[in-house]
């Protein structure tokens, strides 16, 4: 059995099943994690889940804010944009299905063996992975029991530190950024929710997530997304895959039960503008 990770889809049907036939993937033996945003941006946002939700136990998705965007669209909570892909997937006659099935996906996945995450942004530096596990669950049960109070509260940018005493719909508010959102952190640890830029080209005031010290996640490996600007990366702690199949850039995949594994990519179409 081989385990692979892929970047964010965003809608690219094609990209995906050209890059899993690269994977020589196997239904029989092999396992797909998805970092989540399976949807938007690209044309075939609804071939993307119709593939992916095919794949039964084969794979595992995480929530990405794109997805959530489409859940929260479909229950009149948020509107769609201009440059949203979405139309097909809402009119689609097995939506329900594959509403359903898509909120049913978790904000975090951990192996059951090796000390390996799986989400689709980032994780404050006060969590450790106990606390992680724990906000995750409470997000999931959050959106699957009460998916129109969940997605009333989502929007916003605050608050922006960690407080275990948050209630309601900040705490919420903040598990779901961290999850699906979070880039940078200030150096107090505080989350910056506007910049999206590669770390090369913003202040030295801002720090990835990743890099914040001391960060209390740390001993567990995280597979993430989301960060397009940042690209392919991977040291002892992290695995970013984003490397912008929305903007036509490439798709990614890697193996992460081979330590001497190196990334599988495609060339995109482009499908959005920059």
């Amino acid at each position: 059995m081989a385990l692979y990770a892929i970047g964010d889809v965003q809608g690219c049907d094609d990209e995906l099943g050209r890059v899993i036939k690269k994977l020589h993937f196997k239904a029989d033996r092999d396992q797909l994690w998805f970092v989540g945003d399976l949807v938007n941006r690209g044309p075939d946002s609804l071939a993307v889940l119709r593939r992916v939700r095919a794949l039964a136990d084969n794979a595992v998705v995480t929530l990405g804010n794109h997805d959530l965007h489409l859940i929260a669209v479909a229950f009149g909570t948020a509107k769609l944009r201009k440059s949203d892909t979405l139309k097909d997937v809402l009119e689609a006659a097995d939506f329900e299905e594959l509403l359903a099935w898509l909120i049913g996906r978790p904000f975090m996945h951990e192996h059951p063996d090796r000390s390996l995450a799986l989400l689709h942004a980032g994780l404050p530096p006060q969590w450790d992975m106990r606390t992680a596990r724990a906000c995750a669950r409470e997000a999931h049960n959050a959106l699957t029991h009460d998916p129109e109070k969940f997605l009333a509260g989502m929007y916003g940018d605050q608050p922006v530190i960690w407080d275990p005493d948050l209630d309601g719909a900040d705490r919420m508010r903040f598990i779901t950024n961290c999850f699906t959102r979070l880039r940078y952190l200030h150096a107090d640890g505080s989350l910056n929710m506007r910049e999206k830029d590669s770390p090369s080209a913003v202040s030295d005031a801002l720090i990835p997530w990743f890099e914040c010290e001391p960060a209390l996640w740390r001993g567990t490996h995280v597979v993430f997304g989301h960060w397009s600007t940042l690209g392919y990366f991977r040291n002892a702690d992290v695995t970013s895959l984003d490397t912008g199949c929305g903007w036509g850039n490439r798709l990614t995949a890697l193996q992460l039960d081979s330590p001497d594994a190196t990334p599988v990519s495609i060339d995109c179409a482009r499908h959005a503008k920059a």
